[in-house]
């Protein structure tokens, strides 16, 4: 490790260490608007409850896009200049002087929600709703770059048997598991409406899970292939046939027992709560743009509806259903994994998802 490296980590304490550079490569948000910069960066500083991080394999979200197109919710939420991206994996390269349960090259991800540990959320078991949660690559420097920080209490430790670019995806895989096991899924007929990746992520697992069929609605052609790639027994095309009226036909004219929203979309939004049957679950993921009006009585309450709002990943419950259906051989994500860049050429990756022909897109520092 260099010395002013070196110095700087003995300056707040550090039990163990690789040889780090000074300076790395980060894709930086660099102003207000849309864009962002690959720029050559310190790399941060480790302080002693934190790990360095040297990335493996860092894939694009959803928020990302969000952020580098620049919509309302990123102009009044980011602070540029700033590293963003949060789904990775990598090796542990440097541990603070307090960290004892990671280790120095241990294989890991992160949940990237980093909670106070004190609000009466955190205190009560639902650390996933903390009111005063700060977000990797949102509001703190996250991982499109060669090394990040985290605090050690948000590492996960990965089976080794599963690829840095499986790996990076765990983040929202967990949200496609959250989601669908959120209640009971053996012997259920589930739609999945909204297939970008955690759309497909969630059939995978929802077949898994014991779904008796599973049927996905979106729009894009391309990913209604990436749908029936991960199970799904039925794809429908919401531009060109009545969603609605079809799982209707195939499901004796009861409709599906649980509904995934995931798309966001108004009109997909009140589509299915009409082809879900009375007594029916419905999981909502997906955030509309703008408030939304909804048939209450009829979409609710007459049907006896359970409706649930899902937000991030139990902390960490949600983590170990993950990785036990990633290791034990039950759900394969490989083909979701649809194109690979090197940091270099993160711009050709945010056009990819842009365009919607793509499902996960991997960054290779």
């Amino acid at each position: 490790m260099s010395d002013s490296v070196l110095a700087t980590n003995k300056a707040v304490g550090m039990q163990a260490f690789r040889y780090v550079p000074t300076t790395m490569k980060a894709v930086v948000k660099h102003r207000f608007g849309p864009g962002a910069e690959l720029r050559t960066v310190p790399v941060p500083q480790v302080r002693s409850r934190e790990i360095l991080v040297k990335v493996q394999a860092t894939s694009i979200c959803g928020t990302d896009v969000h952020i580098y197109t620049w919509d309302a919710w990123s102009a009044a939420r980011i602070k540029p200049p700033m590293i963003f991206g949060h789904e990775f994996a990598g090796e542990v390269v440097v541990v603070g002087s307090e960290v004892t349960d990671v280790k120095l090259g241990d294989y890991v991800s992160a949940e990237t929600h980093v909670v106070c540990g004190t609000c009466s959320q955190c205190r009560t078991g639902f650390k996933h709703f903390c009111k005063n949660t700060a977000i990797l690559g949102v509001d703190i420097p996250g991982a499109f770059a060669e090394y990040v920080v985290l605090p050690a209490k948000n590492a996960w430790k990965n089976d080794r048997s599963i690829s840095p670019e499986v790996a990076s995806v765990q983040e929202p895989l967990g949200n496609a598991v959250h989601t669908a096991l959120a209640g009971e899924l053996i012997g259920n007929t589930v739609a999945v409406i909204g297939c970008g990746p955690i759309g497909v992520l969630s059939i995978g697992v929802a077949k898994a899970a014991g779904a008796s069929a599973i049927y996905a609605i979106d729009i894009n052609d391309y990913r209604l292939g990436l749908a029936t790639a991960m199970g799904a027994n039925a794809v429908f095309n919401g531009k060109n046939v009545d969603p609605v009226a079809e799982i209707k036909k195939l499901t004796g004219g009861d409709g599906v027992d649980v509904v995934f929203e995931m798309s966001g979309n108004p009109q997909a939004i009140r589509q299915g709560f009409e082809m879900m049957r009375n007594g029916g679950r419905y999981s909502m993921l997906g955030i509309p743009a703008e408030p939304m009006t909804l048939d209450i009585a009829n979409a609710i309450v007459f049907k006896g509806a359970t409706v649930q709002g899902i937000t991030g990943r139990k902390m960490f419950d949600t983590w170990y259903k993950t990785a036990a259906l990633l290791s034990s051989g039950k759900l394969d994500i490989t083909p979701v994994i649809t194109h690979r860049f090197s940091l270099e050429e993160f711009e050709k990756g945010f056009d990819l998802m842009l365009s919607g022909n793509c499902g996960k897109v991997i960054l290779v520092p």
